[in-house]
C-alpha cells in the first residue's frame, strides 16, 4: 500500500496473524482513526485478500442468513470477488461489520467451525451494535483497539525513526537527550498540537506541512461526527450530543461540571450525552480513582470525573485556537493552554498502552473537606502505583505529588513538562515528548 505510515497496532496485527491460537478480530476505534487502512496493509502479506464493506454493499447482507454456514459463506464470497478464499493464503476483511448483527454473531461460527481462516472485523459505530449483543462473541473473538496516531507515530510518518529510537531507547533522568534534539522535539511537539493524530490531518502534513490544510480536514471529520449523531440509536437530541462534547474541549483538564453544557438540560440527560459519546469513542473518562492499590478500578468513583477529547488536533479546530498561540508561545503559556497538555498525555498514555485492552485512565485528588491535593494521572507498573502531574516547567512546590507519595508510599512521581529529562527528590521528570519512554513502561 503506497502511503502507508507504520503504526503501533501493526505489531499486534503482525502476531495476531501468526499466532497458534489465533480467534477471528475485532479492531475497534473511533471513525477515521485508521483502522481499514492497517488491516489492508496487513492484508499485503497475504496472499489473496478479501475486503467487503457491509454498508456500501448492501447486498452482501443476505449472505449472513438466519442459518449461518461460514464455509458456505466464504465460498459464495469467493465466487462473487473472483477471489480464492483459502485458509493460511486469504485474509478476509469485514468492514463496517456494525451493519448486520447476523454479520457480527457470524465472528464466533468461524472461531468454532472454520478457526484456520484469517477473519478480521471492522466498523464505524460499533460499541452501539456491541452493546445489544453483549455475549456476542465471548472467549470466541478477540478486541484489539485502536486510536489517533501518537506522538513518535507522527514523528515516524515524517520519517525521523533514528530520533524515535534514540528518544526511547537512549535517554532517560540520568542521559537527557541533546540540547539541540530536545529542541527539535519540542518544536515537533507544537506541531503535532495543531495537526492532532488523525491519519488523514497526518497525511497532509507530511505532504504540505499547511497547518491550514490540516485544520480543514479536522473540521470536515467534526462534520462527520455530527452526522453520526443522528445515528446513536438514542432520544438523546444532535444538538445536546453537539453541546456535550464541546464542553468537554472546553473543560479540558478539569473535573466535568454538567451544568456548563446546558442552563436548560438535566443531568441525566447530560450523563447519557456522554455515555454515547465515550462509546463511540469520541471521549475518554478519567475517573478518580482512591488509589490505594491494584486495580485502580477496584476505588475508583465515577461522580469525579474529567473527559478527554479524541484527538488534540480536533480539539484545537473545535475550539476554534489560533495557531500562533501555539507555535509562538512562552512554554508555561504554550503548557498551560487549556489544559492541552494534560489531553495531550492522557491520550499518549491511552496510545502506548496494551492494544488489547480497553484503555482505563485515573486520576486522585484528596476528599477530605477543604483538602486541595490532585494529581492528574495515577498510573500502575509492574504492580506499583505512580502519580503522573503535568506540569509547565520547575516552578511549585508539587506539594500534591509529595502528599500522594506520602500517603501511598510510592517510589517516585513522574512530573512530565517541557523540560529536558531530570531528576528531584523522589521526581523523575519525564518531557512530555517521550511519554513512550521505557521509564512509563
Amino acid at each position: 500500500m503506497s502511503n502507508y505510515f507504520k503504526r503501533h497496532i501493526d505489531t499486534y496485527l503482525e502476531a495476531w496473524k501468526n499466532s497458534s491460537n489465533r480467534k477471528p478480530l475485532l479492531v475497534r476505534g473511533a471513525r477515521q482513526v485508521g483502522k481499514s487502512f492497517a488491516i489492508r496493509h496487513l492484508g499485503e502479506s497475504f496472499k489473496y485478500f478479501v475486503e467487503i464493506n457491509l454498508e456500501r454493499q448492501g447486498n452482501i447482507k443476505p449472505l449472513f442468513g438466519e442459518n449461518i454456514d461460514v464455509k458456505k459463506i466464504c465460498n459464495q464470497l469467493s465466487a462473487i470477488f473472483n477471489i480464492p478464499i483459502i485458509p493460511g493464503e486469504t485474509l478476509l476483511f469485514i468492514d463496517e461489520i456494525q451493519e448486520s448483527q447476523r454479520a457480527i454473531s457470524s465472528l464466533r461460527y468461524f472461531y468454532e467451525d472454520y478457526p484456520e481462516l484469517h477473519v478480521i472485523a471492522a466498523g464505524s459505530l460499533l460499541e452501539f451494535s456491541l452493546k445489544e449483543l453483549p455475549s456476542f462473541g465471548v472467549g470466541r473473538v478477540r478486541s484489539m483497539y485502536m486510536y489517533p496516531f501518537s506522538f513518535d507515530e507522527f514523528l515516524t510518518a515524517q520519517g525521523l525513526d533514528i530520533q524515535v529510537n534514540y528518544k526511547q531507547n537512549e535517554a532517560d533522568c540520568e542521559h537527557p537527550l541533546p540540547l539541540a534534539l530536545h529542541e527539535e522535539m519540542v518544536s515537533q511537539l507544537r506541531s503535532f498540537y495543531l495537526v492532532g493524530g488523525m491519519p488523514e490531518a497526518v497525511k497532509r502534513w507530511v505532504e504540505n506541512s499547511n497547518y491550514n490544510e490540516c485544520f480543514a480536514v479536522h473540521n470536515d471529520i467534526l462534520d462527520t461526527y455530527q452526522d453520526d449523531f443522528k445515528k446513536y440509536k438514542t432520544r438523546i437530541s444532535p444538538l445536546l450530543l453537539s453541546q456535550t462534547l464541546k464542553a468537554v474541549a472546553l473543560q479540558a483538564g478539569q473535573k466535568f461540571v454538567y451544568t456548563q453544557v446546558s442552563e436548560t438540560v438535566n443531568g441525566p440527560s447530560v450523563k447519557e450525552a456522554l455515555s454515547l459519546l465515550s462509546l463511540a469513542g469520541l471521549i475518554t473518562p478519567v475517573t478518580h480513582s482512591a488509589a490505594n492499590g491494584i486495580p485502580l478500578g477496584a476505588e475508583s468513583n465515577p461522580k469525579f470525573r474529567k473527559f478527554l477529547f479524541l484527538d488534540i488536533g480536533l480539539m484545537q479546530s473545535l475550539l476554534g485556537m489560533q495557531a500562533v498561540d501555539i507555535l509562538v508561545g512562552e512554554d508555561a503559556d504554550f503548557i498551560n493552554k487549556g489544559g492541552l497538555s494534560e489531553v495531550f498525555a492522557g491520550l499518549e498514555l491511552i496510545k502506548y498502552a496494551d492494544y488489547l485492552k480497553k484503555s482505563e485512565l485515573y486520576y486522585w485528588q484528596r476528599q477530605e473537606r477543604n483538602a486541595q491535593a490532585e494529581v492528574d494521572y495515577v498510573i500502575s507498573r509492574k504492580g506499583k502505583i505512580y502519580p503522573v502531574e503535568v506540569k509547565a516547567s520547575n516552578s511549585g512546590s508539587m506539594q500534591s505529588m509529595y502528599k500522594f507519595i506520602e500517603l501511598k508510599n510510592c517510589d517516585y512521581g513522574i512530573r512530565t513538562s517541557l523540560e529536558p529529562f531530570s531528576t528531584y527528590e523522589k521526581i523523575k521528570v519525564v518531557p512530555l515528548y517521550a511519554l513512550s519512554n521505557k521509564t512509563l513502561k
